[in-house]
């Protein structure tokens, strides 16, 4: 097995998520698991764009990553190449419907030993990154919607 998916119903609307995606300081904040941080190098968000970036772990030792922007379609498709270890594709693909935004996760990993090795790593990390994504969009929707004045 060398593919792992993960489907979540977000109360947001594609074009929010986008937005949560395209931009690095936001993507920043929410990528990877939890008590995982980022220092990104470049973010060029473009088809043939690279993202070189660091996760810093709990513990403060730091992962080097660089990615390939393969596909993009503005609100409803992002497409990934990680090409370095581990090597692998993710695509991120939008639905809309009436509760908001079905995003579908889906990461392809080259090489099955690979990805049967990190499979207890993978699985938990990939729900962990959708859920910081939901908190980037709380916290986004949260601070456009002006406070009442008591």
């Amino acid at each position: 097995m060398t593919t792992f998916r993960t489907s979540r119903q977000l109360a947001a609307s594609p074009a929010a998520i986008f937005a949560a995606i395209q931009n690095a300081e936001r993507l920043a904040r929410w990528w990877g698991p939890n008590g995982f941080s980022n220092r990104f190098e470049s973010f060029d968000f473009r088809v043939g764009g690279k993202w070189i970036f660091c996760m810093v772990g709990p513990d403060g030792s730091s992962y080097p990553n660089e990615v390939l922007f393969t596909a993009i379609e503005t609100d409803r498709k992002l497409v990934l190449r990680h090409v370095c270890a581990p090597h692998f594709q993710l695509s991120l693909t939008l639905e809309a419907n009436a509760e908001g935004t079905l995003v579908h996760w889906e990461q392809v990993f080259d090489d099955a030993q690979v990805a049967q090795a990190l499979q207890h790593i993978v699985v938990p990390a990939n729900e962990q990154n959708l859920d910081r994504l939901s908190a980037e969009l709380s916290t986004a929707r949260n601070a456009a919607t002006p406070q009442s004045q008591s």
